[in-house]
């Protein structure tokens, strides 16, 4: 059985998406899930920002011997889903690899559509099977579904705050936004309410 691979992105790799990546691989160690992260214009193998990794360790989650990625095409081909910070990068995403449009969400969209959802585990007892049927593909299915009955967030609420060479002030408003944006899509991802 592999692992479905979620990949979160940003720009530089070093702030929003480790954040994600990091909490998103702690939250779901041992659900069969594989979270890696990648940036749009990624500073190549730099490690988590000091200020996102203050605040991750104020979680009680470490680094992981993080460096960052560029982003290429066969990352984005090779996930099951992929998270943005913005929906800028979520345009990136899609543009860099099509096939990504129906897997690819900007984490206050997808958070927003799975909030309220109620998630059924597979009749079949295990989360994944064949590609087009695992759990997240069949998850992915119904969040789509559910884009015409959810109003949008308004473009000013929809992105995650940028903090790279910002006030610490900024780094709190970062992990203050994707600490309110990311239970429900770990909810989600785990059938757990």
């Amino acid at each position: 059985m592999t692992d479905a691979r979620i990949l979160t992105v940003c720009t530089g790799n070093i702030c929003r998406s480790p954040y994600m990546e990091r909490v998103l691989a702690t939250q779901l160690a041992g659900r069969g899930y594989t979270v890696a992260s990648a940036g749009t214009r990624a500073l190549v193998d730099y490690p988590i920002e000091p200020q996102s990794l203050q605040r991750l360790q104020q979680l009680g989650i470490d680094d992981g011997g993080f460096r960052s990625r560029q982003l290429t095409p066969e990352m984005i081909a090779e996930a099951d889903l992929v998270i943005t910070a913005t929906r800028h990068h979520r345009a990136e995403v899609v543009t860099m690899e099509p096939k990504g449009l129906k897997y690819t969400f900007a984490l206050a969209d997808l958070s927003d559509l799975v909030r309220d959802m109620d998630v059924v585990p597979p009749a079949s007892g295990g989360f994944f099977g064949p590609a087009d049927d695992s759990f997240v593909g069949r998850l992915i299915d119904d969040v789509s579904k559910r884009r015409t009955t959810i109003h949008p967030r308004g473009e000013d609420e929809a992105d995650v705050v940028d903090p790279y060479r910002r006030a610490p002030e900024v780094f709190d408003r970062m992990a203050a936004q994707l600490n309110e944006l990311m239970p429900p899509v770990v909810r989600a991802l785990t059938l757990e309410s």
